[in-house]
């Protein structure tokens, strides 16, 4: 009998130990989890990808806009007052 009583209370240890491991596995666990959530909710959802805007129109060259004007003004389309207030807009 008192074999019997000695096996009984050494299960009894060791389902109490492997308990006793088993929840605080647990806990450690759930602890993590529990960080690792509150760390994710702190993260920024990562942003929906959005089409860029559409570029501007290169700014023409004021050379070039300067010839365009030069011609117009020879045509006669122009007329002088026309011609220098375009070119100091240009220039200006």
């Amino acid at each position: 009998m008192p074999g019997l009583l000695r096996g009984m209370a050494r299960t009894a240890v060791v389902a109490g130990t492997a308990t006793a491991v088993s929840n605080r596995v647990s806990r450690r666990q759930a602890n993590r989890w529990a960080g690792q959530d509150a760390y994710a909710s702190q993260e920024p959802a990562p942003a929906a990808y959005q089409e860029p805007p559409p570029a501007a129109p290169a700014a023409a060259d004021p050379i070039e806009q300067l010839k365009q004007l030069g011609a117009l003004h020879e045509q006669g389309i122009l007329t002088d007052e026309e011609f220098a207030a375009q070119k100091a807009k240009l220039l200006g």
